[in-house]
């Protein structure tokens, strides 16, 4: 087993990974009947796609030599009605200025942050906008 999660009521979820003992805690939304107070299950599927893409630039980038070090990415959830759904998500990353990456490594980078396995899973119906901002020097 991965994970084990708990209704705690009041449209409260408690999420164990059981490797490690990490708990994570989920609410309904604002605009679904919940308090808002925690993520919620949609909003950590497209966190997913951040962390998944931050998680494999990292492996590639640490393979090459460079430092990401300070990269942060953006995530926008983008939902939907009828069904209820998440029908985009906007990922915007954020390179550092000391970040050293010449064009063909950007490229690689840019590449395999699109390739990761969540980016892989999610629907392809689901729309993904990814933009990449590298700062100069």
């Amino acid at each position: 087993m991965t994970s084990q999660v708990i209704y705690e009521g009041n449209l409260r979820t408690v999420a164990t990974h059981l490797q490690s003992g990490t708990r994570i805690e989920t609410d309904a939304p604002t605009d679904n009947q919940g308090k808002g107070e925690r993520f919620s299950p949609t909003d950590l599927v497209a966190t997913a796609l951040g962390n998944c893409m931050m998680t494999v630039m990292g492996i590639k980038a640490r393979d090459m030599d460079v430092d990401l070090s300070g990269t942060s990415i953006d995530i926008t959830k983008i939902m939907a009605s009828e069904p209820r759904r998440i029908s985009g998500i906007k990922a915007f990353v954020h390179f550092p200025a000391g970040v050293k990456a010449d064009e063909k490594t950007k490229a690689i980078l840019e590449r395999t942050a699109r390739t990761c396995p969540v980016f892989q899973s999610l629907h392809p119906d689901l729309e993904q906008d990814i933009q990449f901002e590298w700062a100069a020097g």
